[in-house]
């Protein structure tokens, strides 16, 4: 049975049409033991299937250890969004629900080419001296949530010293648990700076910019 249903697959089929270059989805499964792997594949199979501009690119999470260290993947199921390179865009668990427009709108803006974003935050992103690692938790029925991921994604592209994950909490409850995941979206940057809700552009980022402050120096002690 799809899982996408017809109406919906022919309003993006229509979108992917309109992309302006192709786009790849790399997607790192495993048969066993993985709870949504199978779903996660044929949802990216079905939608690659709309599109000649997408294609799909299925990976062992096991047996092929080296395109997992080359694309940084440390859970699955998970989805990498490539565009003309890869730009460290990732969905960790299946992005159905509401994180499926999170999904299209990855797609859409890697082949674009373009971040979307305002030219001071490109400015400042460009200054950056130290990666980040962004993770947006998230659930599939949070209305507010794929405002958080797009941001994160459009800082992921615009930056290379910049990751972004949507992390599916229904499928990574031990995650949730780790980082105190109360309420959605829930944003964790760099394992340090940590925000509840979605935030606008401009506040994302300086949040994002504090990664970049040195901590305190202990007082030296006489």
């Amino acid at each position: 049975m799809a899982l996408l249903k017809p109406e919906v697959a022919e309003k993006v089929r229509l979108l992917l049409d309109q992309l302006p270059s192709a786009a790849r989805l790399v997607v790192f499964t495993q048969e066993l033991e993985c709870s949504h792997c199978l779903q996660n594949r044929q949802l990216m199979e079905e939608l690659a299937g709309l599109s000649g501009r997408l294609s799909l690119e299925v990976r062992n999470f096991l047996l092929e250890s080296e395109a997992v260290q080359r694309y940084g993947v440390d859970k699955i199921p998970a989805t990498a969004v490539v565009g003309d390179r890869d730009r460290a865009i990732r969905f960790y668990g299946i992005p159905a629900g509401y994180e499926f427009t999170s999904l299209v709108e990855a797609i859409r803006m890697v082949a674009a080419g373009d971040s979307g974003l305002q030219p001071e935050t490109r400015s400042r992103l460009a200054a950056l001296v130290k990666p980040v690692h962004i993770q947006v938790f998230v659930t599939l029925t949070c209305p507010y949530c794929p405002m958080a991921v797009k941001l994160a994604h459009q800082f992921a592209f615009e930056s290379d010293l910049v990751r972004a994950d949507m992390v599916n909490i229904g499928d990574f409850p031990h995650l949730a648990q780790r980082y105190g995941v109360m309420s959605v979206p829930k944003v964790v940057i760099n394992e340090t700076v940590s925000v509840d809700g979605a935030l606008p552009e401009p506040l994302f980022l300086e949040h994002l910019l504090r990664t970049q402050v040195p901590p305190p120096e202990a007082p030296i002690a006489l």
